[in-house]
Formats: C-alpha cells, sequence, structure tokens
C-alpha cells in the first residue's frame, strides 16, 4: 500500500468527518503528527515477530531473574 504525505486540508477533512472539527491554525500540525504516526506504524507492520505468542499469553511473575541462569 503506498501512501502519500497527508495535506492540511485532508487533515481537517478528516477530522471533521470523525467528528473532532479542527481551526485552521491546527491544520499542518495535525497533518504532520498524522504523518509521523503513519511512519512509525508503516515501521512496526514491517516487523516479523514469527512465534512470538500474543501478549494475551504473557503471565508476569513468571520470569526467572538470575542472571546466572
Amino acid at each position: 500500500m503506498s501512501f502519500t504525505d497527508l495535506t492540511p486540508p485532508e487533515a481537517a477533512r478528516w477530522a471533521a468527518r470523525s467528528g473532532l472539527p479542527l481551526v485552521r491554525e491546527r491544520h499542518a500540525g495535525v497533518a504532520a503528527t498524522a504523518d509521523h504516526i503513519h511512519s512509525v506504524v508503516s515501521v512496526l507492520r514491517e516487523l516479523d515477530f514469527g512465534d512470538t505468542p500474543p501478549s494475551a499469553a504473557y503471565r508476569a511473575g513468571w520470569e526467572q531473574h538470575d542472571a546466572a541462569a
């Protein structure tokens, strides 16, 4: 899936569509923040977790904290 940078007018349109109307001064900042979040999530989507169990399978307190082990 390709991605192009979100423009300030698009950010304003998506925010308004979500019920969060923005004042004009915030359009560029919101667009930049959305672009940054998208770039971080894109990197996370590329990670190969292989056989890593889901977090629901993790049980706190079961790990061994002995450095010699």
